[in-house]
């Protein structure tokens, strides 16, 4: 309905896929962190689809063969799904991810 109406405007990713797992609305700037499989996608909240930024975040290549060899599935579960954003300051964003079943953390400088 909300796309008949056009009283939206649909996001439309990238080709990795999406796996949307947690969101960051930065109101005061505008935008909006989308936390996914792999990316943190930076967002401008007027157009979702202008001048959309990404950061690429993996995990590594030896925790996802370690993941695959405890018998996890390769796409659904060993890969770097981004489960925390969190403000930590006015220039950084406090992220955290699973890495492939060893979690890992770190600061984004948003500039």
């Amino acid at each position: 309905d909300l796309l008949l109406s056009n009283s939206c405007i649909p996001f439309l990713g990238s080709a990795e896929g999406l796996d949307f797992r947690t969101l960051l609305l930065d109101e005061e700037r505008g935008r909006l962190l989308v936390g996914t499989k792999d990316h943190i996608f930076l967002l401008n909240l007027v157009d979702v689809n202008k001048n959309v930024k990404k950061i690429y975040w993996p995990a590594a290549k030896e925790k996802v063969e370690l993941c695959k060899l405890a018998g996890k599935d390769a796409q659904t579960e060993c890969a770097n799904f981004i489960r925390v954003l969190q403000p930590y300051n006015r220039t950084h964003v406090y992220v955290c991810g699973t890495g492939a079943f060893h979690p890992l953390c770190g600061y984004i400088e948003l500039g």
